[in-house]
């Protein structure tokens, strides 16, 4: 089979989409597409950031380190995590049109997951302990899922973001499956970005993404920390962990559905004998 990348710039490789103080920064127009959003946010030791929502939800979720937001008169203490392997961690979610101050005593690395939307909701903190820890899969497809803001867990009006650790030698975002269609109360049409860190520093991944459709995305790529992968339309999946490298990767997702939901199709061809 020829894997070939058929979309402009699906893979992103860590430091070929930096812009200003990010290190990551894909909006829709980079993208392709008109909703989901990510930048990553590096912070020296006291220094700040200032954040300008404009037509789009953020949440400000600490990779590594801590923080705190200021926004809409109140201020947010994120406590955070050592790593992305260091189990879940707080956030703040900061609503569209708002501007929200970050700064970090101790620096850090974070992440700014977008959507636009429409709805103007509650600027507030997301607490560690109201964060669901999921754990999908068994055998070689075991995974952890930290479902922050998945659908029915965080309001929000547009986005959905989760975090997967999958570790060295598994698969995961298996079976292969897809969202790029709306067919009500099947599927849901979403947007996906795929942000990667690997624990180690010679570890690596890969990632998947085969046609759903005549002339559809097709890629297979090597990732690595700092790399992402979007995904615009495609049974995406599977996302493959090195032996002795545990693979995390954050999901963030959006789209122009009536209803905020998860609803996927899982690949037909890939599904009998799955555990």
């Amino acid at each position: 089979m020829d894997h070939r990348d058929t979309g402009p710039d699906r893979h992103l490789r860590a430091g070929t989409a930096a812009a200003g103080p990010y290190t990551l920064d894909i909006d829709p127009g980079r993208a392709g597409w008109g909703y989901s959003a990510l930048r990553v946010l590096e912070l020296a030791p006291g220094a700040s950031h200032l954040l300008e929502a404009g037509d789009s939800e953020w949440i400000v979720l600490p990779l590594a380190g801590g923080c705190s937001v200021h926004t809409e008169g109140t201020t947010m203490e994120l406590l955070g995590r050592e790593n992305v392997f260091a189990g879940v961690t707080d956030f703040a979610y900061v609503p569209r049109d708002a501007r929200a101050l970050i700064a970090s005593g101790a620096g850090g690395r974070f992440a700014l997951a977008g959507a636009r939307c429409e709805r103007r909701l509650p600027a507030r903190r997301g607490p560690v302990s109201e964060v669901p820890v999921e754990d999908r899969g068994s055998g070689t497809c075991a995974r952890r899922v930290h479902n922050f803001a998945a659908a029915g867990t965080f309001d929000c009006d547009r986005l959905i973001a989760v975090e997967v650790l999958t570790p060295g030698g598994n698969w995961s975002s298996y079976p292969p499956h897809k969202h790029d269609e709306h067919r009500p109360g099947e599927e849901a049409e979403l947007e996906e970005i795929y942000y990667f860190e690997i624990d180690g520093e010679h570890g690596f991944g890969y990632q998947r993404i085969s046609p759903s459709r005549p002339g559809g995305t097709d890629l297979l790529a090597e990732v690595r920390s700092g790399d992402a992968v979007l995904v615009p339309d495609g049974w995406h999946g599977p996302s493959i962990a090195a032996p002795g490298h545990g693979m995390y990767y954050l999901n963030v997702m959006a789209g122009p559905g009536p209803e905020r939901e998860w609803r996927i199709c899982f690949h037909p061809d890939h599904t009998e004998g799955y555990r």
